[in-house]
Parts: structure tokens; sequence; C-alpha cells
């Protein structure tokens, strides 16, 4: 199997950009330095903002 490469792992944008008081998107949950870096993440570091991070993180503001 041939890993992705960083493009082919989409954003996790729901279109709904606003960070709120914390400093985190309130569409995707993720922080404004991980939105200013998401271009240049490799696949692993974008899968595990999408599989660990972002889950953690939602879970955690309940």
């Amino acid at each position: 199997m041939v890993n992705p490469l960083p493009s082919e792992i989409e954003s996790p944008c729901i279109g709904i950009c606003r960070l709120d008081a914390d400093g985190y998107c309130v569409g995707c949950q993720r922080s404004g330095e991980e939105i200013a870096l998401w271009i240049g993440m490799s696949a692993a570091e974008r899968r595990h903002i999408i599989e660990d991070v972002l889950p953690q993180r939602e879970a955690a503001r309940r």
C-alpha cells in the first residue's frame, strides 16, 4: 500500500471558521496554530490530529 501524500488527507474543516475564546475553531476544533500549519504538515501529522487530537479535544469540551 502506498502512503498518501499530505495533500491527500483532507482537512477536517466544515466551513464554520471562527475561533472561540479558547482559540479553537468552532467548526473543526483545530487550534489557530494547527490551521495555519496544516498545509505544511506530513500525512502522519495530519492523521494524528484527525484521529487522536480532535476526538480527545471534542470529548474534553463536552
